[in-house]
This record gives structure tokens, C-alpha cells and sequence, in this order.
């Protein structure tokens, strides 16, 4: 197993753009959480656990990742959310924040129950999802990049898709060895990815007042011409494709 713990020095910032539950502040009150997960058909693996914590007194957030290195370490690794939750919970935490987290609680909760693990995370917690606190705000729907761009958070490293984590871990499970074959660059891209996703939570709830209307019509406009874009593109490609299979058979017919 890979477990890092770091912390992240956090600038000085206004409560007053910062992201009101219920009318509180709620950053030094919650978990902000995010995995990469395997599927194949159903939950598989989770493969890196990351979560952080706002520490007031020091302006710091403090997170912790737990990344598989074999098969037996994706029957560990949901142990070890388990008891972190707990410990957070010890010390007072009160909220899990998430992006999309439906996802994440399917995963964890599928595999929980599929090895016997009990823990429920709505008794045990307040679930707020930033997906969903910008759809009931803009009523639009969003991505986390894109939301990212909104609170003007530049991503440091290379984007991984979900394919590619996906097809890593994938090999993780086959094969006990892969690990050890697997570059180190790529296994700090991995975590460099889930900390950003996990410590971005954080900066988009303590900037979520920033966000200017006129920059996400700007947003919905680029969207819609990309759309529009994309479309005419594949109606080119399809015209041409008939047109060649047109050709072909004229000159079929005309020999």
C-alpha cells in the first residue's frame, strides 16, 4: 500500500465568498473526499482513496491517500477509509464534501457490503455534493473542470481520464507484480491527480462566491459552439463516408 500525508498551505481568503451550508461555514466541519475506482460492470477496486482536512488555527489543509499495490491491498484499502472516517469523526468532523460523489458512495458502499464492512456514511455524516449545489444555484449542470476554470484554479500536472486510471488499476488486480514494473512518475501522477481533486473540493467551496454569472454565460456560449462544432463535424465526416461509398459503387455499376 502508498499512503502519503501532506499538507498544503492555504492563502489568506474572505468568508465571504466561502461556500454557506444552511448559513455556516462548514470548511473546518468537513471532509473533502474523492476516489479512483475500477469498474467492470459493478465496483471492482477502489484504487486510491484520497481525503483532506482544513486545519483553521495553521490556514492549512492536511490530506491523506492511500493508493493498491496488489489484489490483497484493495480489501485493506476499504478498511482503511473506514477507519478514517471514524477518526474524523472522533475529531469533530461533521460533513463529507464531494464532486459527483454519487459515484464515489456507490463504489465504496458496493464494496463495504460486498466484505463485510458496516458503516453508514448518512448516519454517520451530512453529505454535500458541489455538483449539485451548483445545479440548484445556476440550475445548469457542470463539470469539475470546468467549475475549477469558473473559481479560476489552474490544475498543475497531466489530466488523467477515468480510462486510463481505470485500465491501471485493472492490472493492479490481474497481476501482484505490475506495481513493481510501473514507473515511479506514473504512480505520482496518480496521486498528484486525486490530491488536486480532493484539495480543488476545498478551494471551490472557500471561492464558491467568486463565481461571476457573466463568466459561466460566457461558459454555457463556448459549450454550445463547441456542441455545435462537434455536430457539423460529424455530419462532414458521415456526407463524406455515403459519398464515398457512393463512388465506389458508380464505379462498381459503370464497370
Amino acid at each position: 500500500m502508498i499512503i502519503e500525508n501532506k499538507t498544503i498551505k492555504v492563502e489568506d481568503f474572505t468568508e465571504d465568498n466561502v461556500l454557506k451550508i444552511l448559513d455556516k461555514n462548514i470548511l473546518d466541519k468537513a471532509i473533502f473526499f474523492d476516489l479512483e475506482h475500477y469498474l467492470y460492470k459493478k465496483p471492482i477496486c477502489v484504487g486510491v482513496f484520497g481525503a483532506g482536512v482544513y486545519n483553521k488555527e495553521k490556514n492549512e489543509v492536511n490530506t491523506t491517500q492511500y493508493m493498491i499495490e496488489n489484489r490483497e491491498d484493495s480489501y485493506q484499502i476499504l478498511h482503511m477509509a473506514k477507519k478514517y472516517f471514524k477518526e474524523m469523526k472522533f475529531k469533530g468532523k461533521e460533513y463529507i464534501v464531494t464532486f459527483s460523489g454519487d459515484n464515489d458512495f456507490f463504489v465504496i458502499n458496493y464494496l463495504f457490503e460486498k466484505h463485510f464492512i458496516e458503516y453508514n456514511f448518512e448516519e454517520n455524516f451530512k453529505l454535500v455534493d458541489l455538483q449539485t449545489e451548483y445545479e440548484k444555484k445556476y440550475q445548469k449542470n457542470i463539470g469539475l473542470k470546468n467549475l475549477e476554470k469558473l473559481c479560476n484554479i489552474e490544475r498543475k500536472g497531466h489530466v488523467m481520464s477515468g480510462m486510463t486510471l481505470a485500465k491501471t488499476f485493472s492490472k493492479v488486480m490481474r497481476d501482484n507484480k505490475y506495481i513493481n514494473r510501473m514507473p515511479d512518475e506514473k504512480k505520482k501522477r496518480i496521486l498528484n491527480y486525486n490530491q488536486q481533486d480532493v484539495i480543488n473540493l476545498f478551494h471551490i467551496m472557500k471561492d464558491w462566491e467568486k463565481i461571476k454569472l457573466k463568466d459561466i454565460v460566457k461558459m454555457e456560449e463556448k459549450r454550445e459552439v463547441e456542441k455545435l462544432l462537434r455536430n457539423e463535424n460529424k455530419r462532414n465526416l458521415q456526407e463524406g463516408s455515403y459519398k464515398n461509398q457512393g463512388n465506389s459503387f458508380n464505379a462498381v455499376f459503370n464497370n
